[in-house]
């Protein structure tokens, strides 16, 4: 357990901010490399502790990544984020595009554990 994680346990913390739970679809990713790139995408994002509960999927035709943290109201920083995590994942390149599928408010009594 993080140090930030026992200090919360400690003071019983409530979360003040809202959070935002975030879905981005990205199609026109070759079949042959996206459950590769789904790993590849889901790993990279444990290193950034600012999104919580991250993972992506390949549906087979589409990249699906889920997301929550407690900033990006429209989708759009995980969306640059998520553009940057595919580039370099697959080196190759692809026609394809990113859409913002939902951004939806997290319930207040939602827990937040960071990436793992």
């Amino acid at each position: 357990m993080s140090a930030m994680a026992i200090f919360r346990q400690r003071l019983d913390y409530t979360r003040l901010t809202h959070m935002y739970r975030i879905v981005l679809a990205c199609k026109g990713v070759p079949a042959d490399v996206g459950a590769v790139a789904a790993r590849d995408i889901t790993e990279e994002f444990t290193h950034r502790p600012w999104h919580h509960n991250v993972r992506c999927e390949w549906d087979g035709s589409r990249l699906i990544l889920q997301a929550e943290n407690d900033y990006d109201s429209n989708g759009l920083a995980l969306l640059d984020e998520f553009s940057d995590a595919i580039s370099a994942s697959i080196t190759d390149g692809f026609e394809g595009g990113i859409d913002v599928v939902s951004v939806s408010p997290v319930p207040p009594d939602a827990t937040h554990p960071p990436n793992q």
